[in-house]
């Protein structure tokens, strides 16, 4: 088994809105961070930028790493989905480039997504958000209040 590196934008707005992939599965909906896998010979500011235009349709500037968080997938409550899987993420605060089109659309889409939703920052923990350990952080983070960098292998 590998481990795969994986790079995730954190997009706040100035409204305080955070903008997530909406997927849907038999329980519902429920929403990810942009990014995704790195590819040999990529960077990961490259394949941050090559993900976010997949998945939100929009290029991002890569700013400051905010966590770091280990996925092994046997740990998770959908291990029957990827039970082999072990991942490192990076997450890192980012911009839109261009954040007046809100006409673009994913180039490629992940399998369970179904949109691009700006959600409130205040509402986070309402929602079905993984990890859901980092609604938590995100908070924490708009609020100027200190969180773990590693944030180990949570859910």
């Amino acid at each position: 088994m590998t481990i795969r590196n994986s790079a995730k934008a954190i997009i706040i707005s100035g409204e305080g809105k955070i903008l997530l992939t909406k997927n849907q599965d038999n329980e519902g909906y429920f929403y990810l961070f942009p990014g995704g896998g790195q590819e040999h010979g990529e960077t990961i500011p490259q394949a941050l930028v090559r993900e976010c235009v997949e998945e939100i349709g929009q290029e991002v500037a890569m700013g400051e790493l905010l966590h770091i968080r280990d996925y092994i997938g046997k740990n998770h409550e959908h291990a029957s989905f990827d039970f082999d899987v072990h991942q490192v993420e990076y997450y890192f605060l980012c911009n839109l480039i261009d954040d007046r089109d809100h006409t673009k659309i994913p180039t490629n889409p992940d399998s369970h997504q179904v949109g691009v939703e700006w959600l409130p920052i205040h509402d986070l923990l309402q929602y079905r958000i993984y990890p859901k350990e980092l609604r938590k952080c995100i908070i924490q983070h708009v609020n100027n209040q200190k969180s773990p960098i590693y944030l180990g292998d949570v859910n």
